[in-house]
């Protein structure tokens, strides 16, 4: 039978406790690894002497914090970063349980911070993906308007209407890559909010080839199967991911770009229409096509944000559909979407 002990050492945090009186009563082998001892040698000592845990100011944990003083309705000490003796980022948090307003027992939380190390990279090449992508448009739209400004009775209107196409266009893409970011964030959180409703696959489909076209000299054909239900979702987030695809088929792949649409198995779990976006480029290798969905993932000669297939997965599945990578017929990149004819997000 498992013991107490055994579970406490199966626990992926460090724990220490001790008693009313400071004693140590309990410790686990993550704790003891990461304070630098064994459990037996902890055990019985006080708490000030086994938590050796500086901050950046040279302070300890237990005398920065004294969680034996203070007011009877204490009950923790909120999540603090401290540093271990070998130099390591570890962040603490203790829980106090009393009985009748007087301290049972100090429950100690000792967790690596290398997940909020990682964390904090992912930020910050978040700013830099960011800062990199805000440039280029920023400086055509300042660069143009200080033309006009400058320049403006010397210039044809030919010249000014061309000026302010420029303007135009990067304004539009500055607007998209914000709201990648608002995207990206409410995904994140789980606060990602959909107003789905019954819609035609085929007329939102053709809507974005036709805005798609319009802007490349790249073919963009369609085949889609009038056999097929309509889809259950909102029709702004399904004309989000749409875009997205194709435009990455045109921008990354080369030949012609085609999107068609099957209707779903019958014995699939939901009803629905199976959605296929393929490209006659150099398609992307089985090893890497895992990572095609995280964050900052960019492939081929031209970068961009490395947003758009994480927002892409994001969307379908915040639908009940799925996305995967695979190989086009001509061995260019082929992106599967899936899309439920009726609202299985909560099935």
């Amino acid at each position: 039978m498992t013991s107490q002990q055994d579970v406490l050492d199966a626990l992926p945090d460090g724990i220490v406790a001790a008693g009313p009186d400071g004693v140590v009563t309990i410790v686990n082998r993550v704790g003891a690894e990461m304070l630098g001892a064994e459990p037996e040698d902890m055990l019985g000592h006080k708490l000030e002497d086994v938590l050796v845990l500086q901050d950046q100011a040279g302070r300890g944990w237990f005398a920065h914090n004294q969680p034996y003083d203070g007011l009877p309705t204490r009950t923790g000490v909120p999540e603090q970063s401290w540093t271990l003796p070998d130099g390591t980022e570890v962040l603490v948090v203790a829980r106090i349980h009393r009985t009748v307003g007087e301290i049972a027992q100090i429950v100690v939380s000792l967790r690596s911070g290398r997940g909020r190390a990682r964390l904090d990279r992912e930020r910050s090449d978040l700013v830099a993906t960011v800062a990199h992508e805000l440039r280029s448009p920023l400086t055509g739209v300042k660069g143009f308007v200080q033309a006009l400004l400058n320049r403006w009775d010397k210039l044809t209107d030919e010249q000014k209407k061309l000026m302010l196409t420029t303007v135009n266009s990067d304004a539009d893409r500055l607007s998209r890559l914000i709201a990648e970011l608002l995207d990206v964030a409410r995904i994140d959180t789980g606060r990602l909010t959909l107003y789905p409703r019954p819609s035609s696959s085929a007329v939102l489909i053709t809507r974005v080839a036709d805005s798609v076209r319009a802007g490349t000299s790249r073919p963009v054909h369609l085949d889609l199967d009038d056999d097929v239900p309509e889809v259950h979702i909102d029709p702004d987030k399904f004309t989000q991911v749409v875009t997205n695809l194709i435009e990455n088929g045109v921008r990354h792949g080369r030949g012609t770009v085609v999107v068609s649409t099957r209707r779903l198995a019958t014995d699939a779990e939901f009803p629905g229409v199976l959605m296929t976006v393929d490209d006659e480029g150099d398609g992307i290798p089985q090893e890497i096509r895992d990572r095609v969905f995280t964050k900052f993932w960019t492939h081929g000669e031209r970068g961009g944000s490395g947003l758009g297939m994480y927002i892409v997965n994001g969307l379908v599945r915040a639908h009940g559909g799925t996305v995967t990578v695979g190989q086009s017929p001509t061995g260019g990149a082929r992106i599967t979407v899936s899309w439920p004819s009726e609202d299985s997000r909560s099935s």
